[in-house]
């Protein structure tokens, strides 16, 4: 089963990011990218630790907002958007948090849903009774993002409350397989990502998503890479730290591009064989389309759009970030973990 919708082909986003590199080059990259800047208040971001021990049991009951039924969404949900782009069949969002509006009827759904279930960054999806098929659930991941148009590209699921429920994702390659940004570490998760050949290198976007990432560095002995000005106490013992402005290069077929704003240590990662730029929270994917996310911008946000308009001059038809956001809000994310 695939996740095309993780993808975003730029064909498909439209006005807001048109599939023809040449039109971006020659309009305002204000007007053909949503620079939205939401006007909500931001929200505190509920880590599920601190809800558990000020609420108890009270926290894992299933949300009033929930439909009937077995699947349901407790109160420690952090709002990640994970679970409804992972199975929108299943989840919505209401009053700032995720909710089932509809339980799943097929063998799809359910399936869909449970995979969400799994890679909720704070197991706030639950049942009412024991999934008699979660263990065939888990053997679906890695799930691949598009067999036929991306082969070899796998989103990886368990997601960290580390990274604020950001996706990882997996490529398959001959010169070593490149895990982009970390997820949850799970055994169970190093030993799929083993029968496929392991990892060479684990290439982090920016500081945000960096959540396991000792984790997995011990267990495939792979090189992490990580721009210097977004190293910190956490991640001082990076095998790879990149200097300057770049561009540098992993091979002839992966180019890493420096795109200040967001942090400013933020870099995307071209696939050029399938044309897929990675963005990691340099862009993201709202219900007004694609979007810098201004508001929650930790750098500068001049710099981000400067870094959009150089993104262009590169050949690349998929965009394929570590967040994509259906609510209105965004929280703040912590960096380190601990670390808020």
């Amino acid at each position: 089963m695939a996740l095309a919708n993780i993808a975003i082909n730029l064909a498909s986003v439209g006005s807001n990011f048109p599939s023809s590199i040449d039109k971006l080059k020659n309009s305002s990259i204000k007007a053909q990218i949503n620079l939205r800047v939401s006007r909500n208040s931001l929200v505190k971001a509920v880590q599920s630790s601190s809800v558990e021990s000020d609420t108890g049991k009270w926290a894992r009951k299933r949300r009033p907002q929930n439909v009937d039924g077995d699947f349901f969404v407790d109160h420690t949900c952090i709002d990640c958007d994970t679970c409804r782009w992972m199975a929108p069949q299943v989840f919505t969002r209401v009053g700032e948090m995720s909710v089932v509006y509809k339980q799943p009827t097929s063998s799809e759904d359910r399936l869909k849903a449970l995979q969400a279930l799994l890679s909720c960054p704070t197991s706030s999806i639950r049942t009412e009774v024991p999934p008699p098929d979660i263990l065939e659930a888990q053997e679906t991941f890695l799930i691949p993002v598009d067999e036929k148009k991306l082969p070899g590209v796998y989103h990886c699921g368990y997601h960290s409350e580390k990274s604020y429920g950001a996706a990882s994702y997996l490529i398959i390659h001959p010169g070593g397989n490149i895990l982009i940004d970390s997820p949850r570490f799970t055994e169970k998760l190093a030993k799929d990502i083993e029968t496929m050949g392991g990892v060479r290198y684990l290439f982090l976007t920016h500081k945000d998503d960096v959540a396991d990432h000792a984790k997995w560095a011990t267990r495939f002995s792979c090189d992490r890479i990580l721009h210097s000005e977004d190293v910190e106490i956490c991640t001082a013992d990076v095998e790879m730290k990149l200097e300057g402005n770049g561009p540098w290069s992993l091979g002839d077929d992966i180019m890493l591009v420096h795109a200040p704003g967001h942090t400013e240590g933020t870099v995307c990662l071209l696939y050029k064989p399938l044309k897929i730029l990675f963005t990691g929270d340099h862009l993201m994917m709202t219900e007004s389309g694609l979007s810098i996310a201004e508001m929650y911008n930790k750098y500068s946000v001049p710099k981000q759009v400067d870094s959009v308009q150089k993104l262009i001059q590169f050949d690349f038809d998929w965009i394929i970030p570590v967040q994509r956001c259906s609510g209105e809000e965004h929280h703040s994310r912590s960096f380190c973990p601990g670390k808020v």
